[in-house]
């Protein structure tokens, strides 16, 4: 699941993974990277990850701050 951000160019920013609830031997994974789902690169790489994964969720896409 992390050969399409390379592929996209994608920075990841943050890789956590936890226990699932479901079962022994099944974990979850948080990922933060760099990029905004509208863009166009971001968009083909969820799609690209949404086929590979059991389950795909977004917990929220947010712009870049602006200092």
């Amino acid at each position: 699941l992390l050969e399409p951000f390379l592929r996209a160019g994608v920075s990841m920013t943050r890789l956590e993974t936890r226990p699932s609830p479901t079962g022994t031997w099944t974990y979850v994974f948080f990922i933060d990277f760099e990029g905004h789902q509208s863009e166009p690169h971001v968009q083909s790489m969820l799609a690209e990850i949404e086929v590979l994964a059991a389950d795909l969720k977004n917990l929220g896409s947010y712009p870049r701050a602006v200092i």
